[in-house]
């Protein structure tokens, strides 16, 4: 029997045939380049490769990592006094497409019992900015939670300080710092949660003052920007230089933490260092 000669398929049936191939059927990793099914993600959306984190909405970070959340200061948002308009359109926009009224959600959380403060920015707000509503929000966690002599975890996903505002937007550095600090001489817990991104003025104060500092695998932790750091020294960087691993690898992390066992490892964690420093929680570590 003769084979049948190839007949390549004309425009009108490739166009009939890609109606039926679904939208983001695949999704390519940015940190190893491979491509998955988008469904392969699962519900904590991790790179099945390489278990690098998709960037995730705060509200589906708090409902993993949570059993139950009352948020604090929905309602605080950038000042009205900031007349430039570019600016305020671009808030609205980012509000309504995160769902958030600034780029952190804060409130006091509790999971398998144990109540802690808790922060979660969100790369959908204007990248994760810090500006003058962020850092109140956030100073404003810490307060309450020195007050009330519970932990804090902050999940930190930041671009760096909304240049927007700015210098009121980099003194929320040391507002925060100061409010860290605060909370610290009581002789309470503080565990920051790097991911991917956290950078400038984030990884700057608060991020990188931990008690306890986790990261999502592969996450992009630094300060300048790699072209910025290229220019400066005039040489080419490692390519994984900014990586959570170089970080774990010299010390400045204590641990990388894949997203499915992150609630996991927070309980693990609050349970040890219910005694707070004051008790030599460090010593269970």
């Amino acid at each position: 029997m003769p084979k049948r000669k190839f007949q390549a398929p004309t425009e009108q049936q490739l166009a009939v045939r890609r109606d039926y191939i679904p939208d983001a059927l695949l999704t390519r990793c940015p940190v190893c380049h491979q491509d998955c099914y988008t469904q392969d993600l699962g519900e904590f959306k991790a790179c099945p490769h390489c278990d690098y984190g998709f960037r995730l909405p705060a509200w589906e970070r708090v409902a993993q990592l949570t059993d139950a959340f009352d948020e604090h200061d929905a309602d605080l948002r950038a000042p009205a006094d900031f007349t430039d308009a570019a600016y305020q359109d671009k808030l609205r926009r980012a509000a309504a497409q995160s769902q958030m009224n600034e780029s952190v959600l804060t409130g006091i959380a509790a999971t398998d019992g144990m109540q802690f403060g808790l922060g979660v920015m969100d790369t959908n707000f204007m990248m994760g900015s810090l500006g003058s509503a962020t850092g109140e929000k956030i100073t404003r966690l810490f307060d309450t939670c020195t007050i009330q002599k519970l932990p804090v975890v902050m999940v930190t996903a930041s671009g760096g300080a909304r240049m927007q505002e700015g210098t009121r937007a980099l003194m929320q550095m040391a507002k925060i710092s100061a409010a860290v600090a605060k909370h610290r001489e009581t002789g309470l817990l503080y565990i920051t949660i790097l991911t991917d991104p956290t950078t400038g003025g984030v990884t700057a104060s608060f991020a990188m003052q931990g008690d306890i500092m986790l990261s999502e695998p592969r996450a992009l932790i630094g300060f300048a920007g790699r072209r910025v750091i290229e220019q400066t020294i005039q040489q080419t960087p490692p390519a994984d230089f900014q990586r959570a691993e170089t970080l774990f690898a010299n010390g400045w992390l204590d641990q990388i933490v894949p997203r499915p066992a992150l609630k996991q490892t927070l309980q693990r964690l609050l349970r040890l260092t219910q005694g707070g420093r004051q008790n030599g929680w460090y010593h269970c570590l």
